[in-house]
């Protein structure tokens, strides 16, 4: 089923309505409205502890409606008049429900939005070493960003021999084309993929051992390289 309405969360959280079967069932297998769940209820507790503090007076009757009709719940309910202290438990428990809607709304408008601007994983490489380097290795992995752009987050145990530097490649299987991402600092960073490249193409993940000789061409020297598998 899809995620519950904010205002089923809230009344849920408020104690008020028991939870349908495939509520519960939806409940034990979705973090994200178990976890707003949690939150509503621990803002329920400190708002009922606020609202017991002194006399609080019955709102008019519009208060009343303009709650009824954002919760979609129909009529608010009528005080009666032989049962002072009902209107002030339901006028609490409208008035937690209202504001209970609000964080719950808020909530899960900011977990739908870190879904979308989270960066996908969709390819890795174990980089393995070449024989003049064999206590080297690494891995790479590809993520597509939230625009689309790829990523290639390169990490490296190895580091670089004085007066060289180590650069990151992106090689055909073929060996016949290559691409430069750029010099690796440290001992891991992440390279943007140039627009144009398709790694269905350029499988192989390379990092090289260039000497400071202002050569741009690949110096041969290996470290480690790796195919890439698309998840």
């Amino acid at each position: 089923m899809p995620h519950i309405d904010p205002e089923r969360l809230a009344l849920l959280a408020l104690g008020e309505p028991d939870s349908a079967p495939a509520e519960s069932e939806h409940l034990a297998d979705c973090a994200a409205c178990i976890d707003e769940l949690t939150a509503l209820r621990h803002a329920a507790v400190a708002g009922r502890a606020s609202m017991d503090i002194g006399e609080l007076e019955s709102p008019p009757a519009a208060v009343w409606d303009r709650i009824a009709e954002e919760l979609s719940l129909g009529g608010a309910p009528t005080p009666p008049d032989a049962a002072p202290e009902r209107p002030r438990r339901a006028w609490r428990i409208w008035a937690l429900a209202a504001s209970l809607v609000l964080v719950a709304g808020v909530g899960l408008g900011v977990w739908a939005v870190s879904q979308r601007v989270a960066p996908t994983e969709i390819a890795e490489a174990e980089l393995q070493p070449f024989p003049d380097h064999p206590n080297a290795e690494g891995t790479a992995i590809v993520e597509e960003q939230p625009d689309g752009t790829l990523a290639v987050h390169v990490a490296l145990s190895a580091d670089a021999a004085p007066d060289t530097f180590r650069e990151v490649w992106l090689i055909t299987a073929d060996a016949s084309a290559l691409v430069s991402l750029g010099v690796l600092d440290g001992k891991e960073q992440t390279f943007a993929v140039p627009a144009g490249v398709d790694l269905r193409d350029y499988v192989l993940v390379d990092v090289s051992q260039e000497p400071d000789d202002g050569d741009p061409d690949h110096s041969g020297d290996s470290i480690v390289r790796g195919e890439l598998t698309f998840l």
